[in-house]
């Protein structure tokens, strides 16, 4: 498989504002665009500071949303591959920060939590095949802090 490129793009603005005079002079809200293989414009994305602002997503929660993106895409990819039917997953991942005294800080650690309905096929397998999923996310791969997976499986 080739290497894969992806470009995204940034934009903030003081938007007429007094910029960054002074760390309470500027908001933290900006915009995140990626444009399609044809050119067009992708939704955007509204993101801010956790600090500041819970109305946007944060750079945190987009973190922990690839995490859990790439995991379910790996994983419905393995099941179709290996007779395990799933009709239903829902993901409600958590990370955990560490702020050290100077407010600097890293991610510890994330916790995935899938719960995911099978119509057919082996538990047993479905629940296996999160441990190939999570080898095979690019996101995980990149990170370095540990990324767990605690699966539910379900049969409907």
């Amino acid at each position: 498989m080739p290497n894969q490129k992806y470009k995204t793009f940034l934009h903030w603005s003081a938007e007429g504002g007094e910029g960054t005079k002074s760390y309470r002079s500027f908001a933290r809200t900006h915009t995140i665009t990626a444009k399609t293989k044809s050119g067009a414009e992708k939704p955007a994305i509204i993101a801010t500071s956790a600090f500041h602002s819970l109305d946007h997503y944060n750079p945190d929660e987009m973190l922990l949303a690839s995490l859990s993106s790439c995991h379910m895409l790996w994983y419905l990819h393995l099941c179709s591959e290996n007779g395990v039917v799933v009709v239903d997953y829902r993901d409600e991942a958590e990370i955990v920060l560490k702020l050290d005294a100077k407010g600097e800080g890293k991610a510890e650690r994330a916790t995935l939590h899938p719960r995911v309905t099978i119509s057919s096929g082996n538990p047993s397998v479905a629940r296996a095949l999160h441990k190939d999923a999570h080898g095979k996310c690019f996101i995980a791969n990149s990170v370095n802090f540990p990324v767990e997976c605690e699966p539910e499986i379900v049969s409907s």
